[in-house]
């Protein structure tokens, strides 16, 4: 799927459907066939001597047979009812317990006090999922009782039924009679287990749906059935009418946006918020697709090239830096499975961070804790520079790599990234215009569209909006000296 299905989707509920809906289905799935066969083979055989012995007994044994139908029908109805309710109610407790249960979301109830809340709403969940596990599991419980007080009383029914014929001058024999009643008896479980069985395939119907409508979602980014190759990429980027709305709005994120940046030059994307900086980054790796016109590297539409290709061709360095809860080596290899160990201190010694990695008690095989949170925001900057490096990629994203941090880590930061966008077609997704003053080219987005375009010197020439934001961000710098 594409970044926009993630965006929109809670993780829990992704997990929920992945892990309790598909382990839930299991044992419908492992157990349903055999248990059918067997059922099935029991009942055609116990049926085929009851006809065998006495076909009038056999239609009286079997007149109830479409009324117990119908009311596995209706229970399996309700239980299908309750069992999507209850599977919606655990993903909704998913999500909360991946929220909360997070470095930042134990950050955030313990500053924000909401601790005592989050325990009571978790509670709050887990006994309305209890209600309606009770509900789930009880639904049609009484007509289920009514089937088996039906089934049981069918010997009554056939001694009633032999008696009656008797009179009329038709008559069994006391074997036969009790061979029926007997086969009739052996009847009862496989044909309760069978109605059994429809009831709880028609419950997990509702599981089968949760899956399935993700399964059946369409893929709005989809690799090429064919795609090109690109043996030796030089880096040369192009955008050609480039056009991009995101689902559910009206007006167009960018429009006719028209870019070339030829390989081992450097482009800054500057604007203020919303005008569309970001995207215009992700769609280089095809995060998402254009609308209308094309994106292409080396004169090859993203969209011809595998997805393979494209992680190795285009790096991304944004200003949240993800790292796994493994060892520093192991988030470092992340780009380079087969890196060794000399490579990994090359990379880490150019971003700067190999002096840190070293004094620590394990080194590189040191857990960086969960989305890294060991190691501070500019280290863990620094680490996602030191893995992209490992990659070596032609072409270099860098979406506000160093918006968020200080000044004096910026500028440690800076310098890994002085060092990494060497020799790289390298697209600069900037906040602070300090950090672009030396780009080959800067264009300002406004509103979707390309405003301005030029060299530093010559958009200050122009006085127009990069002037009007280059005096908003030294207002704004003198007055935190000032403070």
């Amino acid at each position: 799927m594409s970044l926009a299905f993630f965006t929109r989707t809670k993780t829990g509920e992704i997990q929920s459907r992945i892990a309790s809906d598909i382990g839930s289905l299991q044992g419908t799935v492992t157990n349903t066939i055999s248990s059918l066969v067997s059922g099935v083979t029991t009942v055609l055989a116990t049926v085929s001597a009851m006809f065998f012995l006495d076909w009038r007994l056999t239609c009286v044994s079997l007149v109830m047979l479409p009324m117990l139908v119908w009311v596995s029908r209706r229970v399996g109805r309700t239980r299908r009812k309750f069992s999507g309710q209850r599977q919606e109610q655990l993903a909704d407790m998913s999500s909360t317990l991946q929220e909360s249960l997070s470095v930042s979301g134990f950050l955030l109830g313990r500053t924000l006090g909401r601790s005592q809340v989050l325990t009571d709403e978790f509670s709050a969940q887990s006994n309305r999922l209890v209600d309606l596990m009770v509900k789930s599991a009880m639904a049609g419980r009484w007509r289920a009782w009514t089937v088996q007080v039906v089934l049981s009383a069918m010997p009554v029914a056939v001694y009633w039924v032999a008696g009656f014929t008797s009179r009329h001058g038709v008559f069994l024999s006391i074997g036969t009679l009790v061979a029926f009643t007997t086969l009739q008896q052996t009847l009862v479980g496989p044909a309760m287990s069978l109605l059994q069985l429809s009831i709880s395939v028609q419950s997990d119907l509702a599981l089968f749906a949760r899956v399935l409508e993700y399964l059946d979602l369409p893929i709005d980014v989809a690799e090429p059935a064919e795609p090109q190759p690109l043996p030796h990429p030089r880096g040369d980027v192009t955008f050609e009418g480039v056009c991009f709305s995101y689902e559910g709005t009206a007006a167009p994120t960018l429009r006719d946006i028209n870019l070339s940046i030829p390989a081992g030059s450097s482009l800054a994307v500057i604007g203020e918020t919303g005008s569309g900086k970001t995207t215009l980054g992700y769609l280089i790796p095809r995060l998402y697709d254009v609308d209308d016109g094309r994106v292409t590297i080396d004169g090859i539409d993203v969209r011809d090239l595998s997805f393979d290709t494209l992680t190795d061709v285009v790096g991304v360095v944004s200003q949240e830096s993800y790292l796994i809860h493994a060892t520093i080596a192991d988030n470092l290899r992340l780009a380079k499975p087969d890196a060794t160990d000399d490579e990994l201190v090359e990379v880490t010694k150019a971003a700067q961070i190999h002096h840190r990695i070293t004094a620590l008690p394990e080194g590189y095989e040191t857990l960086v804790g969960e989305r890294g949170y060991r190691f501070s925001g500019g280290e863990r900057q620094r680490l996602a520079i030191a893995r992209t490096m490992l990659r070596n990629p032609p072409v270099l994203i860098l979406d506000e790599a160093t918006s968020a941090l200080d000044t004096q880590t910026e500028a440690a930061v800076q310098a890994a990234l002085d060092q990494l966008v060497q020799g790289r077609t390298t697209i600069t997704i900037a906040h602070r215009l300090s950090t672009i003053r030396h780009a080959d080219e800067i264009i300002v987005l406004k509103d979707g569209t390309i405003a301005e375009r030029g060299s530093h010197a010559e958009l200050l020439a122009l006085d127009g909006e990069y002037t009007a934001m280059l005096a908003r961000t030294e207002q704004q710098q003198a007055g935190a000296a000032a403070a």
